[in-house]
C-alpha cells in the first residue's frame, strides 16, 4: 500500500513538472511572436521616418537627423549623435537633441552637427568612442564625470550617463550610436534594458546609412531605382502568408502594384484562438507617398491589435492616429473583417472602402456599412458602422481595392462593380479553390483593361462546414 502511494506521488511530481515545462515553453512562443510582430511593426514605422527623412530640404542630412531623433526618442535619451567610419576614424553623420560630448564652442544658431565637423576625427581607440569603435562592443558608463576618458570635454563634470553601441555589417564596424543623459528617470543611469534597446536599433540606423550611401554613389535616376526596389522588397517581406485558415473558414489574397511600389496592402492578424482580422487597404495616389501612408496605417494597426476592443473603435484609433501624424491631403480606405470561427460569425466594416460582395448559393449581395476614409476627420468626427453575419456553409466574400472595379479598357470605359460581381459569381460557380476563384476574377481583369494604371487587391474569404 505504500508503495504504491509512493510510486503515485512521484507520478504526481513527474505530471507537474511536464506541465511547468510546457507552460513555460508556450510563454517563451508567446513571447518570440509578440516580439516579432512588434519588430515588423518598428520597421515599419523607422521606414516611414526615413521616407520623410529623405524628402526634406535637407536630403540625406535629414535622413540621417531623422534616425537619430528616432533612436533618441525610442530610448529616451537627452541627446544622440551618429558617427560613421571613414577608414580608422569617426566622423559625425547626424545629431539631436542635447550633446555635450564637443570639444569646440557652440555658437548661438549654430547647429551641433556643423560643431562636431569642426573637430578632428575621433580615432580608433582613442578615448571613449574611439574605444567603443575597436572593440566593436556596446558599453554603459554610469557617470561620466567619474570617468577619466571624458575628461577633456570642457563639460564633463555636468555629464550624467553615456551608453554608445557600434553598428556592424559583415563584421566590420562602420559607425558607432552614442546616446546621452537619461530621460526616462532624470539623473538616473541608463538601465540595461535601455541599452539593450539601442542595440536593437543599431540594425535599422545602419539601414539608413547604406541607403544614404547609395544616394551619395549614383545617379539620380539609378538612386531612385534603387531606393524604391529596396522599398518593393521590404513592402513583400511585410505581407503575410497569402492563404490562412481558422477553423471552417479560409482566407486567400492576391496584390498586384501598378508602379514599383504599392499603395495597396492587405494583412491578417489573430486576435485569439478564435478570431482573426483581415485587413484591405487603399492609400490615396500611387507610388512612395502611397506606399508610406499604407505602411503607415498597417503598423498603427498591428500595435493597435494587441489591445483589440470592437471593431468600431479599432477604426477609430487608427484614423485617430493618422488624423494626428499624416498631412491634410492625405488619407487612406480600409475594409476590414473580423471572422470568429465560434458559430460560423464575420463583422464587416469599412472605411470609405469598397462594398463587400458576399456569394451563397448562387445569390449575391453587396455589402456597405457607412465610414469615412481614414485620416480625413477628427476623432469626434468620425464614425465606423458595422455589419455583424452568421454564414452559411458555401458562402464566399470579396473584398477587393478599387484598382479592379476602375481598370479602363481603350476606350477609357471602367470595368464597373457590376462586371467584377459578375466574373465573381461566374468564378464562384466554376471553381472550389480561392487561388483559382481570384485567378478568374483578376484574369478577367486583366483581358478588360488595356493597361494597368492603379493598385489592384483581392481578398476571398469562405466558410465550408
Amino acid at each position: 500500500m505504500l508503495a504504491a502511494l509512493i510510486i503515485v506521488s512521484l507520478l504526481l511530481i513527474v505530471a507537474i513538472a511536464v506541465a511547468v515545462i510546457s507552460f513555460r515553453r508556450m510563454s517563451e512562443l508567446r513571447m518570440d511572436l509578440t516580439s516579432a510582430v512588434l519588430s515588423r511593426t518598428e520597421i515599419a514605422n523607422f521606414l516611414s521616418r526615413f521616407s520623410t527623412g529623405i524628402n526634406c530640404d535637407d536630403g540625406v542630412d535629414g535622413a540621417m537627423y531623422s534616425a537619430a531623433r528616432y533612436v533618441c526618442e525610442q530610448i529616451e535619451a537627452s541627446g544622440v549623435a551618429i558617427y560613421g567610419a571613414n577608414g580608422k576614424v569617426l566622423v559625425p553623420l547626424a545629431v539631436y537633441g542635447v550633446y555635450p560630448l564637443t570639444k569646440g564652442v557652440h555658437k548661438r544658431g549654430q547647429r551641433m552637427l556643423d560643431v562636431l565637423k569642426e573637430e578632428e576625427p575621433i580615432a580608433s581607440g582613442s578615448g571613449f568612442l574611439g574605444g567603443v569603435f575597436e572593440s566593436r562592443q556596446s558599453e554603459l558608463v554610469q557617470l561620466a564625470a567619474m570617468d577619466e576618458r571624458f575628461s577633456a570635454y570642457p563639460e564633463h563634470e555636468k555629464i550624467g550617463s553615456i551608453m554608445a553601441t557600434p553598428m556592424m555589417r559583415d563584421g566590420i564596424t562602420v559607425g558607432v550610436i552614442c546616446a546621452v543623459n537619461n530621460k526616462m528617470s532624470t539623473g538616473k543611469a541608463f538601465s540595461d534594458a535601455q541599452l539593450n534597446r539601442i542595440k536593437s536599433l543599431a540594425n535599422q540606423v545602419l539601414m539608413v546609412q547604406q541607403l544614404v550611401q547609395v544616394y551619395g554613389e549614383i545617379s539620380r535616376r539609378e538612386r531612385i531605382d534603387q531606393e524604391l526596389g529596396f522599398v518593393r522588397q521590404f513592402q513583400l517581406s511585410l505581407l503575410p502568408a497569402a492563404d490562412m485558415t481558422l477553423g471552417n473558414f479560409s482566407v486567400s489574397a492576391h496584390t498586384t502594384s501598378a508602379k514599383e511600389v504599392n499603395g495597396d496592402f492587405y494583412d491578417m492578424v489573430r486576435i485569439d484562438d478564435d478570431r482573426l482580422l483581415v485587413m484591405i487597404g487603399d492609400a490615396c495616389g500611387k507610388g512612395m507617398p502611397a506606399c508610406m501612408m499604407a505602411a503607415m496605417t498597417r503598423s498603427f494597426a498591428r500595435s493597435i491589435c494587441s489591445n483589440f476592443t470592437t471593431l468600431s473603435q479599432f477604426l477609430r484609433d487608427i484614423n485617430s492616429n493618422l488624423f494626428r501624424d499624416s498631412d491634410i491631403d492625405r488619407f487612406i480606405t480600409l475594409g476590414c473583417c473580423l471572422i470568429d470561427r465560434r458559430g460560423g460569425l464575420i463583422e464587416f466594416g469599412r472605411a470609405g472602402h469598397t462594398d463587400m460582395i458576399m456569394h451563397v448559393h448562387g445569390h449575391l449581395r453587396r455589402l456597405s456599412p457607412d465610414g469615412t476614409a481614414l485620416g480625413m476627420l477628427p476623432d469626434e468626427d468620425a464614425e465606423f458602422e458595422t455589419i455583424c453575419l452568421a454564414l452559411d456553409s458555401g458562402s464566399s466574400l470579396m473584398l477587393y481595392s478599387d484598382g479592379l472595379s476602375e481598370a479602363l479598357n481603350h476606350d477609357k470605359e471602367e470595368f464597373g462593380t457590376e462586371r467584377l460581381t459578375n466574373a465573381f459569381s461566374v468564378a464562384c460557380h466554376h471553381h472550389e479553390s480561392a487561388s483559382d476563384i481570384i485567378s478568374e476574377v483578376m484574369g478577367a481583369v486583366r483581358e478588360f483593361e488595356y493597361e494597368q494604371n492603379d493598385d489592384q487587391t483581392m481578398i476571398l474569404i469562405r466558410y465550408q462546414e
